[in-house]
């Protein structure tokens, strides 16, 4: 097993829990051999926290991010989509060398451990606008250094979408 590398997703409230224990026994399902870890916002509930901790390897509390650009997440008609700034906190995850994150709300219908043979960033392009990468499944490598540079363009930038 490959210690030091991980699947990584995010729950910030009881209905992303559900799906990342469905992402979870999906990977568990077809044998993975690396770590899973859900990071959780502070409205998952208990008994939610209780089966992720069945599920996961690691389960981690992180502060809930919002990108504050309330115009931009109208406009595409998701303002749900504030607290994906949430996942950066996935690069401060440094006790392992290399990480697939997945959306909760992905599932897995085979073994995917190959992906840990991409480099940083490896992700998909998303088809639509605004025509950048999908950041629902991306290959990274966590850095304290690679966190706060996030950090600090996301307070000077926002984000366009």
């Amino acid at each position: 097993m490959a210690e030091d590398q991980a699947f990584v997703t995010l729950a910030t409230n009881d209905n992303y829990a559900r799906g990342a224990m469905v992402l979870g026994k999906s990977l568990r399902n077809h044998k993975t051999t690396r770590k899973l870890v859900v990071m959780i916002g502070p409205h998952v509930s208990d008994p939610c926290k209780g089966v992720l901790l069945k599920i996961f390897d690691e389960v981690l509390l992180v502060d809930v991010l919002d990108s504050g650009d309330a115009a931009h997440l109208a406009l595409m008609k998701r303002p749900d989509l504030g607290v994906t700034f949430t996942k950066l906190h996935c690069w401060t995850l440094t006790h392992y060398s290399k990480c697939v994150f997945m959306d909760a709300d992905t599932l897995v219908v085979q073994n995917i451990d190959e992906l840990f043979d991409r480099e940083e960033l490896s992700a998909a392009p998303d088809p639509g606008w605004p025509d950048c990468f999908n950041s629902g499944v991306f290959v990274f490598r966590p850095s304290n250094e690679t966190y706060s540079k996030l950090l600090q363009y996301c307070a000077e930038h926002g984000s366009f979408d």
